[in-house]
């Protein structure tokens, strides 16, 4: 038995409902395995071009899969343009035909990834809902909390499944706002209920799960740490620009930003640290520092910045520069996440149906037999 996991777009929270149905099934199966069949977030493991979120599962889950079968098709760049020249699509859907196969044998359940919407990977013809017809597998559809938008959207990757002949178990409502969660979970129920969709969960926003700690917006900038390693670990939930005067920024800390300066502003670096180096309170104390320009404040000032334990990190770019690709990046659970794993997981089995997802795959290869 499979399920095809998908979104309605890109960062609906479909790695964290893959991973959390991956644990919340081998309650029920002992022997549940994982493939993304088609990646766009790739690294090199081995001298082979893997997805992400293949190694994050195979990590934490330690699945005991050739890494190259539970990602198949992964896409760096240049793959789509050479694709389009020279693809030959047979040729790429038996090879992820055949990698399932490998990933699947001897498993009695497999939670198959898809990447993005339903139509996404359409221009190397590897789209999510074509992907669930080549792979005979019902898809669960993750899309963002709201209540409009998500019906709207929902209908919209519907028929492209529909038009594939897959099968949609139904939705899982994610990151819902806790102020409006009751009122949410009671509306968007009865509205995918009038267009025949089944809601299978009403997931919770979880903070802990979208803030970047500072080692990783450190890693994906690719910045050079000055000091601080003993902070890199804690979560940012706000960013700040230093484009004002020292003696105005300190309304704006409230303990949780980052703050992005060039390396000149030590007025900025000193009333940013002010709270952790006199010790009066954490609530004008920022979580950590990007310098920007390439430059490094003076030593007297590093001195004081190395009596906290705030992360100082540099890097060459602009302040803008900087600030763009940090609003860009797209925060991603990493193997050593292990508190965030551990609350993804949680949220997952306590808000999602996985009893009655487990039961409607059944019912459909019951009938399928």
């Amino acid at each position: 038995m499979r399920v095809y996991v998908a979104g309605t777009r890109m960062n609906d929270g479909k790695t964290i409902t893959a991973l959390g149905l991956l644990s919340a099934i081998g309650d029920y199966y002992h022997n549940v395995g994982y493939i993304k069949p088609v990646g766009q977030k790739v690294q090199d493991i081995g001298g082979h071009k893997i997805d992400k979120d293949a190694n994050l599962m195979n990590e934490i889950f330690q699945i005991g899969n050739e890494l190259m079968d539970m990602s198949p098709v992964a896409i760096p760049p240049g793959f789509t343009e050479e694709y389009i020249l020279h693809g030959d699509p047979e040729k790429l859907k038996r090879h992820l035909i055949q990698s399932y196969l490998r990933a699947s044998h001897g498993k009695d359940f497999m939670i198959i990834e898809g990447t993005g919407h339903a139509g996404v990977g359409t221009v190397i013809d590897l789209s999510n809902a074509e992907v669930a017809r080549l792979l005979n597998a019902p898809v669960v559809l993750v899309t963002l909390g709201g209540i409009g938008r998500p019906i709207d959207e929902v209908s919209i990757n519907k028929a492209l499944f529909d038009r594939q002949g897959v099968n949609l178990l139904g939705v899982v409502v994610n990151k819902v706002t806790e102020d409006k969660y009751d009122k949410i979970n009671k509306l968007v129920r009865e509205g995918f209920r009038k267009i025949g969709v089944e809601v299978l969960g009403v997931v919770p926003f979880c903070p802990q799960l979208s803030n970047p700690t500072i080692r990783q917006l450190m890693e994906d900038i690719n910045g050079k740490l000055l000091c601080g390693e003993k902070g890199l670990e804690e979560t940012v939930s706000k960013i700040m620009i230093g484009d004002m005067p020292a003696h105005s920024v300190l309304e704006f800390f409230h303990g949780d930003e980052l703050l992005i300066t060039p390396g000149n502003r030590e007025d900025l670096i000193l009333a940013a640290m002010s709270g952790c180096v006199i010790g009066i309170s954490k609530a004008y104390c920022v979580k950590g520092i990007i310098l920007t320009g390439g430059i490094t404040p003076y030593k007297t000032i590093m001195r004081l910045i190395k009596r906290t334990n705030i992360p100082i990190i540099m890097v060459q770019e602009t302040t803008y520069e900087t600030a763009r690709r940090l609003n860009n990046l797209i925060v991603k659970l990493r193997p050593e996440d292990t508190d965030k794993i551990k609350r993804a997981t949680a949220l997952i089995k306590k808000y999602v149906d996985v009893e009655g997802i487990i039961s409607r795959v059944k019912d459909i290869y019951r009938k399928r037999a």
